[in-house]
């Protein structure tokens, strides 16, 4: 765990600036959100032992995903990097005296302030994007497997090295020579800056190819299960809030991205790519 002081250490300071302005909050509940929401919950049902497993939410944000759990009789500790992450998933938690977060810190994925071989599954759903350096990413895997206890389960995110392309394409953004640049970095290495801080352009951040991540797991010593995509390509739909609108589009909507969810020659173009790990020993 770290103070105040060390949040330089945590996050960069354009990503910190990015979730100080507290949107974190509410993009899961309009737009593509949805259905990155919706498809998170449906992968994590699946795969996730029954409550009241012990599970530990690094990089939990404002506690969507956790109080989501949590009303389900799971026991769920969160922690980010963010402190006003914090205070809304505090917030959120209250809401559900009944069902309320074990816990909540700021942390650092980096070095977790838990026992060895103490928690049945580990959510890593945004650090590894914001660990921008492939040996922290690796120190970051390894420390969930520490904590994990033999059998247990990480399911580890990151941002699809082709989103930027395919958002800029479908967006408009590849108008801009600015993020021409941003998008043919991205390309190359990975490596997502946004030097002029563009509000739409996102932050700091790595962007993953499927084989990197699926190298980085097993580096880490954890047992690599299989990568399925998120959103599938589900989020470039120009007309995407009148299918998510209509049950009956919504449906057929997810049963697609089903089918292609783990097909690696489409598995990047989703936004975002789980990897759903074990512990073996």
């Amino acid at each position: 765990m770290s103070d105040l002081s060390d949040l330089h250490n945590l996050l960069s300071n354009e990503a910190l600036s990015h979730y100080a302005s507290g949107r974190e909050q509410e993009r899961l509940s309009k737009g593509t959100g949805q259905l990155e929401l919706v498809r998170t919950q449906e992968i994590l049902s699946r795969y996730l032992p029954p409550p009241p497993a012990v599970i530990f939410d690094i990089g939990g944000g404002s506690g969507v995903y956790s109080c989501w759990l949590a009303q389900q009789g799971y026991e769920v500790h969160l922690i980010d990097a963010v402190p006003l992450h914090i205070e809304q998933a505090r917030s959120f938690s209250q809401a559900q005296p009944s069902y309320p977060l074990a816990s909540l810190a700021i942390g650092d994925a980096r070095q977790l302030n838990r026992a060895n071989n103490s928690v049945d599954a580990v959510l890593l759903l945004g650090p590894l994007y914001h660990l921008t350096e492939r040996t922290e990413r690796i120190v970051a895997l390894r420390e969930a497997h520490r904590i994990l206890k033999t059998g247990g389960l990480a399911f580890a995110v990151g941002i699809s090295r082709f989103a930027s392309t395919l958002d800029g394409l479908f967006s408009g953004y590849l108008d801009d020579p600015e993020f021409v640049s941003i998008v043919q970095q991205d390309l190359i290495d990975g490596q997502h800056r946004n030097p002029n801080n563009h509000p739409a352009y996102f932050t700091t951040a790595f962007l993953h190819h499927p084989e990197e991540l699926k190298a980085e797991i097993k580096e880490a010593g954890l047992h690599f299960e299989q990568i399925l995509s998120i959103e599938g390509p589900g989020w470039l739909l120009q007309n995407f809030e009148s299918n998510w609108n209509e049950q009956g589009r919504r449906d057929r909507l997810l049963k697609a991205i089903r089918w292609l969810e783990t097909e690696p020659s489409v598995l990047g173009i989703g936004a975002h790519i789980m990897a759903i790990a074990c512990k073996r020993l």
